[in-house]
């Protein structure tokens, strides 16, 4: 199958007089070569249905239909979403009937024409983690996936307890899943050239240890204990339980150091603390 390089890239900008935009996060993959290499480390094969978030022009969604997957492609642009059947169609044509296209914008998806089985995306690195946590929550057919990120959003997902990129998003993706980085992406295969440096993460999901009453818990004590980090538990997660003694029996409880700071806790931890959390969090 012909994948695009960088001249198809560029005509069907011109086409569609299409200008990339940093509120919208578009950079588009320009090198045929990283494409398949990102649909060789997600795994994605003929008996899946992968989940692309802003396909763009569709770099990627032709390396995933190469790959025999099902691609239900979500992009926010109507420029680019009514475009994507139509290249698909003339490059691809025996593969146009596994591609479906949503124009929407991702943080309000909330179903999917098919099941997705897999999330694939260069993800808009303006909004990477949102889009990650909602559509993890929303769809939960998605079981593993890859996604490309900005370099310091990747290792922030990736990273354990005690790193210094530990924090928040590590915590609430820990929630669903289990990631890995999985090699970096040179700025070079990008049109426009970004100015941050690119990552792939890796995600596999496992069973999720409560309801969604507990989730909001957890969510809301992890981002007071990391909304203050340099702070103790005790005085970071006073207006959580609602004062700092009633935080520090918490903790206590929890068989954890009132004095300690939230990067040193696992996200199991975490959700020990929430196990005890009298009080709803948003």
């Amino acid at each position: 199958m012909q994948l695009l390089g960088p001249g198809h890239i560029r005509d069907l900008a011109e086409l569609l007089d299409v200008t990339p935009t940093k509120r919208l996060g578009q950079n588009f993959v320009i090198d045929p070569n990283t494409v398949r290499r990102i649909v060789r480390v997600a795994g994605v094969g003929s008996d899946d249905v992968v989940l692309e978030v802003g396909p763009g022009l569709g770099s990627l969604t032709l390396g995933l239909l190469e790959a025999g997957a099902w691609v239900v492609a979500v992009e926010i642009d109507g420029r680019l979403a009514s475009q994507l059947p139509v290249t698909v169609s003339e490059l691809a044509p025996e593969a146009a009937g596994r591609l479906s296209v949503v124009h929407q914008d991702a943080l309000t998806l909330e179903s999917s024409p098919v099941a997705p089985t897999r999330l694939v995306a260069n993800l808009p690195y303006n909004v990477s983690v949102p889009v990650l946590l909602h559509l993890l929550a929303a769809l939960p057919s998605v079981a593993s996936g890859v996604v490309m990120v900005q370099a310091e959003v990747g290792q922030r997902l990736a990273a354990g307890p005690g790193s210094k990129a530990y924090g928040a998003p590590s915590v609430k993706a820990a929630w669903y899943a289990t990631w890995r980085t999985a090699g970096q992406v040179s700025r070079h295969v990008f049109w426009p050239v970004p100015n941050v440096d690119s990552i792939l993460v890796g995600f596999q999901r496992h069973g999720h240890p409560g309801d969604e009453a507990l989730r909001r818990r957890v969510f809301g004590i992890v981002d007071a204990a990391f909304g203050q980090r340099r702070k103790m538990l005790r005085q970071s997660l006073a207006g959580v339980f609602g004062d700092s003694a009633s935080a520090s029996a918490a903790i206590e409880a929890a068989g954890l150091s009132p004095t300690a700071r939230g990067e040193e806790l696992t996200p199991d931890q975490f959700v020990e603390l929430a196990r005890r959390c009298p009080h709803p969090t948003p």
